[in-house]
């Protein structure tokens, strides 16, 4: 555990230095607005989400993608929309093509 109780490394963006590279630094109120980015280990954004102050982040969301991503780089399969870890993946390919429908059905439980 690192000082404060926080499991990995948190950063503050005083100024908006790195708020300003990803676009999400409010100049008028002077501060970063609510925005997370997911990196490959290749340096690469994934995924970004910006919400204003006024909504939340989703922390499940969030890890449900990661491991996504993680299985993606590991296989090359891919994930249907609303895809959770352990359920059915996609193996892509031209035969799947406008098919993904035949293949996969969604749980509209909601």
């Amino acid at each position: 555990m690192v000082p404060g109780g926080v499991p990995y490394p948190m950063l503050s963006d005083a100024g908006g230095k790195i708020g300003r590279i990803y676009g999400v630094y409010d100049e008028d109120a002077g501060v970063d607005i609510r925005g997370r980015f997911i990196i490959d280990p290749d340096g690469v954004i994934q995924a970004m989400e910006v919400l204003t102050p006024a909504v939340g982040r989703n922390v499940a969301e969030l890890i449900r993608q990661i491991k996504a991503f993680q299985h993606v780089r590991a296989t090359g399969e891919v994930m249907p929309s609303g895809w959770q870890p352990g359920k059915p993946t996609l193996k892509p390919s031209p035969a799947l093509a406008g098919k993904v429908w035949e293949v996969w059905k969604p749980d509209m439980a909601f």
